[in-house]
Parts: C-alpha cells; structure tokens; sequence
C-alpha cells in the first residue's frame, strides 16, 4: 500500500540510496563548526517509539466497512507528521509520538462523508492527509480534546477526473500527486504549470489547501489562482463549487476552500486551470552587481509587464554558495572571471525562465531583456538555467544529508512589498543570525527572492547551522521565533505558501486581526460543530 510513500525519517523512496554531499561541501561543514566525517543516522524503523492504538471500543471496525483501514507500524509512522525540520528531528530520533491510532484510506467522496459521521459521533479527530509534505506541522495528527484520532488518506482519490480543452480546466482528484497530474495532462496536450519544490509528493488536495505557490509561478499563477471549483466534505455537509465564469454571485467561496488546511472540511477534487503543454521551455542565468539591483530588475519587468515565468534572484550569500558548491569546475572558474571583468564580484545571480510557443517565447524573452540590461544585468546563457532544471527538486535529498552530518537545515518563506523588501530580508536575516549565535552556532542565512506580483514580492529563506545536541528542537523554536517576530515587525506576511499549520498558528491573528480570526471560527463551527477536523492548526488556541 505504501510502496511509492516517501521515506518516513526523511524524503524520497523509502529504497533509494542515501544522497551523499558533494566534496565541495566539505568548507561549508567545516565553517559551521561540523566534522564532515562524522554521520548520524536515522533510528531503524522498529526502535521508533510508538503509543498502542487507542480508538474507543467498535470504532476501527466501523469504519473498516467503509474503507481501508492500517493499524501497522509502518502506516503510522509514514502519517505522524510531516516534513518539517521538527518532525524530522523527532522521527530521526526514534519519538513517533504522536501518531495515529489508525490510517483510513479514502476512495471517494462518499467515504470521507462516512468516516466523517462515524469519527463525529465516536468523538474522534480527523486529519486529512495527502503528499504529507507539509512543512509547518499541518498534518501533525494532534488529537486534542478527543479519545482517538484517525489520519485520512486521500492517496485513493488520485485520478484525472475529467478535462475540457476547449475551456483549460481539469477535474483532479485529491489525492493526485504532481507528477501524475503532468503525465495524465501531458496525455491530452496540457499542463498544470504547477511544479513546487515538494512537487514529487504534493497531493492535488494538500495544494488547494495550503496556497501553494509552484516555481514557475509568477507566470502561471499559484494554486489559488488557478481554482475554478472545489468539492469540500464537511461534517455538516458538502460544499460542490461547481465551475463558472466571474460572477458577482456574493462572496467568492473557493478563497475559503483554499488555504482552509483540512480545518474547515476535507476537500475531494478540485477543478483547475490548465495550459497547453509548453513547446518551449528556455531558462537562462542573469547576474547583477548587487541584491538591491536585481530586487530593482525584478519589479521593473513586474511592473512592465513583462516578467518571465520564472524569475528567481539570490542575494549574495546565496549566490556565493551556490558557486562554491558547483566545485569550481571549468565553466564556473570562466563565469567568475567573465562576472569579475564586468564589475559583479560578489554579485548576484537570477535564473529566468519562459515557456510557451516558439514565437511566444523569443518575443517575451526579447521584451524581458531589455529591462533587465537596465539594471546592469548581464546573460549567462542557457548553462545555469540548465543545471537549475536539473536540480530543482533535490534540496529536500541534500537536508537529508546535512541532517546525517548534524546541520540545522531548515526553510522559511514570507513576503512583502517592493518597498519594504530589502528591509525585511535585512530584518529576517539579521534575527536568524543573532538567535543562532546566541546559541553558539551562528548560521549561514540564504535567501532569494521569486513569485514576482506587482505589489511586491517573496522571500525565501535558508538556514544553516551547527545543531546543538540534545537541544535541537529547541534551537530552532527560538531562531524560527525570531525570525516571525521580525516578519510581523517589517510587514510581511507570516507565511507566503507554506500555510499556516501548528507552526504558524500563534502568528496568525496579529496578520488577520481579531475579526478576521472570529469569522474563521464561526466558519470552523458551522461547517464542523464538533470541531474533529485537523485540531490544533490554523486557528490560534483551538486544540
């Protein structure tokens, strides 16, 4: 049942061969104060630490007669948390704490209603689950004030349900993940678009659910851009958003299905936009002299309306790592003295990318690169937009190995607008950098800047550091703390497509104010009155 799950103390195949550094990975690990040849491996899956299942009396055997049902050690390990640097601290660690009392495999949406009215009236939570990529504890199967909890798997529910190329939208369901939904579109001459770093494992669900923002996003749109209608199971019913065209018919309730997390109701399928398949992808490298050029650049063709599909700019530390683990080869040792020749030593390096029709393409490119030379940008050619494609999905294999070696690795995400957007990466690095040292492990803080709108922009976050042994949980809390305090300080946003979660949810009413957290209330009581769904997230002080 779960051969094709990711591994439970880290990602990817649970049979895949460890991913080693590269050697030129060897400085950085010395830098932070980390043996390089020093490794900690994760606990064997049997010495994980597991509480006895604990439904009240009857309940498993219910909803065995309306699905699948797995009480094994294996189903709940692989659903006891996500994949946040806190659960993969814990699970590495051997504390599977909490996991759920059961796995329930959904098929439809007629099922989840029924595991819906049994687990109400047995009081049990609910925590439905898709890629289980969250990185801000949102699947964390927290039962709070219930007897029992159950984690719902929506993995039954992952076939393309229906597509319109006439009018580019598909019918998907939940359970989808990202590289099905491509091959089932690409079959029909279509595409999602939508490719976010977890995209090997995120669920058509889990995206709705979280806002999520792919790579290619500041031309295709984010998740929530791209819903045209969503089926939402409740326990007080169902929610059919059925597609339309733009309607002044009220309030748009889609915004409240996306984004709601699993706390309001479990969404089953969604309708979304599609594109014809891309017959040209180019991606390309650019370097600018500074971070504050390229921020400059970025919301030039932003604002012109001419920005890529891509657009993605790391500042000076980022770049400089980036560089450095490439391993100093030929074409690298070339790009150096070529960026040295033209004054950007120390400079900064952004990848962009376009996609679309042959003619399509060269005109935007075209349009692009003339505002970028603007900014004093200089084209590196096809070769560092080449080796990003290549490697955009392995930084989740690389924290596996830094966690091997003992190294705090960890991701945060917000963003704000052009204005204030050199402040808050100032502001955000800076508190990373003091709470880790206060620690005695000062870090080294990464960031770049993509997801391009014409109000500002997003950060990206990452964050390296020695862990502090027998306080790694602890470490971070105080760091990731820090670093929310100064977002909320330097108007940002507490998170720009990493949700809420149990992470985020003490930040949240200071971003929404206190009305805004009663109407999310009054919409958790009346769609689910006992409050079994997802406990413990989103909302601030619901268990």
């Amino acid at each position: 049942m779960w051969d094709d799950a990711p591994c439970w103390s880290g990602w990817g195949p649970a049979d895949a061969p460890i991913r080693s550094l590269p050697e030129t990975a060897a400085p950085l690990l010395r830098g932070l104060g980390v043996d390089p040849e020093r490794r900690r491996a994760p606990v064997e899956l049997d010495a994980v630490r597991l509480a006895e299942p604990g439904l009240p009396e009857g309940v498993r055997d219910r909803l065995a007669r309306v699905a699948q049902v797995h009480d094994d050690r294996l189903a709940r390990v692989l659903h006891a948390a996500g994949k946040s640097y806190f659960d993969l601290v814990r699970l590495r660690a051997g504390d599977g704490i909490p996991a759920p009392d059961a796995v329930v495999v959904a098929a439809d949406g007629a099922v989840v209603e029924e595991v819906l009215r049994i687990c109400t009236g047995a009081g049990v939570a609910v925590v439905p689950f898709g890629g289980g990529t969250s990185v801000v504890g949102g699947v964390e199967p927290l039962r709070g004030d219930f007897g029992g909890v159950v984690s719902l798997d929506l993995g039954g529910m992952g076939a393309l349900l229906d597509a319109d190329e006439r009018s580019l939208v598909a019918v998907l369901g939940a359970g989808m993940r990202g590289p099905a939904v491509e091959r089932a579109l690409g079959e029909r001459g279509l595409t999602l678009g939508h490719f976010p770093q977890s995209w090997e494992y995120a669920s058509v669900g889990g995206m709705v659910a979280t806002r999520s923002a792919g790579q290619a996003s500041t031309g295709y749109g984010r998740i929530d851009e791209l819903v045209r209608g969503v089926d939402l199971v409740a326990p007080a019913g169902r929610l059919d958003l059925a597609v339309r065209t733009r309607n002044a018919a009220g309030p748009e309730l889609r915004e409240l299905d996306a984004g709601s997390e699993g706390v309001l109701g479990v969404i089953t399928q969604a309708t979304l936009a599609v594109r014809p398949r891309p017959a040209v992808r180019r991606y390309e490298g650019w370097s600018f002299p500074s971070f504050r050029d390229g921020i400059e650049a970025f919301r030039a063709v932003e604002q012109e309306h001419v920005a890529p599909d891509l657009a993605r700019l790391s500042d000076e530390a980022e770049t400089a790592v980036n560089l450095a683990m490439a391993g100093g080869g030929r074409a690298e040792q070339a790009l150096g003295w070529y960026l040295r020749l033209r004054r950007h030593k120390g400079g900064c390096v952004a990848i962009v990318g376009w996609e679309g029709t042959e003619l399509d393409v060269g005109r935007r490119h075209a349009a692009s690169e003339a505002v970028l030379r603007r900014w004093d940008g200089i084209p590196l050619g096809a070769r560092p937009g080449v080796l990003w494609r290549r490697g955009r999905y392995d930084a989740p294999y690389l924290r596996d190995a830094l966690l091997d070696h003992g190294v705090l690795a960890e991701t945060l995400e917000t963003a704000t607008s052009w204005t204030r957007l050199h402040e808050l990466h100032d502001a955000v690095a800076g508190a990373l950098h003091d709470a880790l040292a206060a620690h005695e492990t000062p870090p080294v803080v990464l960031c770049h800047v993509s997801h391009l709108y014409p109000v500002g922009a997003s950060l990206y976050f990452t964050v390296l550091a020695r862990q502090q042994e027998g306080e790694e949980v602890g470490q971070w809390r105080t760091a990731k703390d820090a670093a929310c305090q100064a977002i909320l300080r330097h108007g940002g946003t507490i998170t720009h497509h990493h949700a809420i979660g149990r992470d985020h949810a003490a930040y949240l009413e200071a971003e929404i104010g206190p009305t805004g957290i009663t109407l999310l209330r009054a919409a958790k009581a009346e769609l689910d009155p006992a409050g079994i769904l997802n406990p413990g997230k989103l909302l601030p002080g619901v268990s």
